[in-house]
């Protein structure tokens, strides 16, 4: 078996790990599937967690994931899906974040690692045995690279930076209502 050949085995090796976890999580959330709450329990976990709105974050997260996943499954629209599955996946790290790195203490190690994989595959490519093979990179280009990776990278900052700012919100008012009942005592 020559280095080629390895290489691009390894790319598919990769591309169905981190693509199954993708479809499996966003499955969770999109239908309830493998234990997970369907839209309408992701949308009650997005409003707790301070994702606006909430329902319309539940469907962005579950079609990101289950999207980027197929793709990456699939070896087509590469570097597109490594960067939605990146994006997607700065939104889970801001979550866990606060907990640490490592996942069983509720951190960002899983998302982490799934959103590094996925980027690091939408850099590198699919390798041979892929669709984007097949279709000779139609979507696997350099432009496409760059465009995708802008694009997740702006889209995951605003989304970000949106729900920090509702938590702000929601501790000012918290603390604001604290605050007053402590006077009225």
């Amino acid at each position: 078996m020559s280095f080629t050949q390895r290489r691009d085995i390894g790319l598919l090796a990769l591309r169905l790990g981190v693509g199954s976890v993708l479809i499996a999580n966003g499955s969770q959330k999109l239908f309830g599937w493998f234990g997970g709450g369907g839209i309408r329990g992701t949308t009650e976990a997005m409003d707790q967690i301070g994702f606006t709105p909430p329902r319309e974050s539940a469907i962005a997260a579950g079609v990101g994931e289950t999207a980027s996943g197929t793709l990456l499954v699939l070896g087509l629209a590469t570097p597109a899906a490594g960067a939605a599955a990146a994006g997607a996946m700065s939104g889970a790290v801001s979550v866990h974040a606060p907990a640490g790195f490592f996942s069983h203490s509720g951190g960002f190690e899983h998302p982490a690692l799934v959103g590094l994989v996925a980027a690091a595959l939408g850099i590198t490519g699919p390798g041979r045995y892929s669709l984007d093979h097949f279709t000779g990179h139609t979507l696997d280009r350099p432009g496409t690279l760059m465009v995708a990776f802008a694009l997740s990278a702006a889209a995951a900052t605003v989304v970000v930076s949106r729900r920090i700012a509702v938590l702000a919100e929601r501790r000012g008012i918290a603390a604001t209502n604290a605050d007053n009942g402590a006077a009225s005592a």
